[in-house]
């Protein structure tokens, strides 16, 4: 069983990982820090507690970390992901607080008192990792890995360039991918091969409690993607990641060098990333570069569906 820190801002597709994480028997969920990114701080952290309360899972700590990126103003996915960061469903507001410690210190206090080195789960800017990779030095040797949704090869989401998560705080993802750490990056070139369709969503909503959760956050996150690009489904990006933590044989990857664009738009954001060789960069992250999609798909269902 692999231990994993979820690092999120929830987002439809954040929650559908989180629930993921929660039904797979491979993976110990000690915790969800959350931060800003598809939508605000308060609101992310809310939703992460609001999805573990309608599971029942009070167990699992919440720890909001940072409320900006490091360096540019901060911006929200709203026109994706509605004005509460997870539209759709009809949730209560939260039952309990986060915990008091701000995320990177709660997630120094948790590596700290794990026998094993612990794999980090970022599905959202990764303000969070940079911070406590700056803040905790000393703790890198209890990162197993971090496994990431963000970036892509080929072209952005957020502007031709660049995915959102990384176009959101670039400085941090430069820290994070020079880090030396062993990096694996599930992109756009994978999430956007494995889209959750209909079918899909009819299993899930006859499944119970979490299934109908995914099924009416399907209703709402697919209108964006039908608008956008015309699909007949949406990708649910951020479990790409959690479920290469539970079965790294779902994603195809090639060790390559990348680089993160800090520089000016239109640039700004951008994975460069050398697949071929051409630069002579050195290899620094593991890219993610096709997914059997089926086997996740399947692997979704059944375990969300597993919840009850």
């Amino acid at each position: 069983m692999t231990a994993i820190i979820l690092d999120c801002d929830p987002g439809h597709d954040d929650a559908i990982a989180l629930m993921l994480a929660l039904g797979s028997h491979e993976v110990e969920l000690l915790g969800v820090t959350t931060v800003c990114g598809n939508q605000t701080l308060d609101k992310t952290t809310a939703n992460a507690i609001r999805v573990l309360d309608h599971l029942g899972r009070d167990d699992v700590p919440v720890a909001a970390g940072a409320p900006r990126p490091l360096v540019r103003e901060p911006h929200v996915q709203a026109r994706v992901h509605g004005e509460t960061g997870l539209d759709g469903p009809d949730l209560p507001p939260p039952a309990r607080e986060p915990v008091p410690e701000h995320a990177i210190d709660w997630i120094a206090g948790t590596l700290s008192a794990q026998p094993r080195p612990v794999t980090l789960v970022p599905t959202g800017p990764l303000t969070n990792v940079a911070l406590f990779l700056a803040r905790y030095p000393e703790l890198e040797s209890k990162v197993g890995r971090i496994v990431l949704m963000g970036g892509a090869i080929g072209e952005g989401n957020t502007t031709p360039a660049a995915e959102f998560n990384i176009w959101a705080d670039p400085e941090a993802a430069h820290r994070v991918f020079t880090s030396g750490l062993d990096v694996t990056m599930a992109g756009l070139d994978v999430t956007h091969k494995a889209l959750m369709r209909e079918q899909h969503v009819e299993r899930l909503a006859r499944a119970g409690r979490a299934g109908r959760l995914v099924a009416d956050l399907y209703r709402f996150y697919s209108q964006h993607h039908r608008r956008k690009y015309g699909w007949d489904g949406s990708p649910v990006h951020d479990a790409c990641a959690v479920a290469h933590v539970i079965d790294d044989s779902l994603l195809q990857t090639v060790r390559c060098g990348v680089k993160v664009d800090t520089g000016p738009e239109p640039s700004r954001g951008r994975t460069y990333v050398d697949r071929w060789g051409s630069t002579g960069w050195e290899p620094n992250c593991g890219v993610a570069v096709d997914i059997d999609s089926e086997r996740f798909l399947e692997l979704l269902v059944e375990r969300i569906g597993g919840l009850g």
